[in-house]
């Protein structure tokens, strides 16, 4: 049996194309794992804190000198990160802003790379001293795209900052077993928009079924 993080970071309702695509992707996923367990994380609608000085000041903190306040500056900040290592399978819906992802899971995302609980520093490994702390996880993540062309080496390609930040961050703690799944288009026809939602739910369906 396994557990599943979905987490949307759209700020969006119904019109967020991110969140249909997690929504559809989960239910198709309990239809065919029915005993797997999910958890919901809304960060676009109920934004977690950003990063400031008494949140760095307790993660670099040892835990048994921590004081009561350094403790509650990393109060959501260990919520969300149990969250994380109980998850099995994360599903992230992520519309593109500006070309990479939206500020608010920018803020989740510095609220879970955690040293000592996500990664860890080994200073005595000149090369590569730092070591991610998660493993065995898989990620799929739903991104929504007003236009098309994002992809290597296309006529956007190079301003994709969205895919190779999330590899990047959550490879850092451990997560590399990440697939992409892109609806695109939102800015340009019906038409247009309307192939892309099929080719993504095409897409989801088959790797639920795998």
């Amino acid at each position: 049996m396994a557990h599943l993080l979905q987490i949307d970071s759209s700020p969006r309702g119904d019109r967020s194309h991110s969140r249909r695509m997690t929504r559809e992707f989960v239910e198709a996923w309990q239809q065919t794992h029915p005993h797997d367990t999910v958890t919901y994380r809304d960060v676009g609608r109920q934004p977690v804190p950003h990063v400031d000085e008494p949140w760095i000041v307790a993660a670099y903190t040892p835990e048994e000198q921590r004081t009561p306040e350094l403790r509650e500056a990393l109060k959501v900040s260990d919520r969300l990160v149990d969250e994380l290592i109980a998850a099995d399978i994360l599903v992230v819906g992520s519309p593109m802003y500006n070309f990479s992802v939206p500020s608010t899971f920018k803020a989740y995302i510095d609220q879970i790379v955690r040293i000592g609980r996500t990664f860890a520093i080994d200073y005595e490994d000149a090369e590569d001293p730092y070591k991610p702390l998660l493993k065995d996880k898989k990620m799929f993540v739903i991104t929504a795209r007003g236009s098309s062309g994002f992809g290597p080496g296309e006529r956007y390609g190079h301003m994709n900052h969205q895919d190779p930040y999330m590899r990047v961050a959550f490879g850092f703690i451990g997560i590399t077993d990440i697939t992409f799944i892109h609806v695109e288009n939102d800015e340009h026809s019906s038409e247009s928009l309307a192939a892309s939602i099929a080719a993504a739910q095409a897409q989801v369906a088959q790797l639920v079924a795998a």
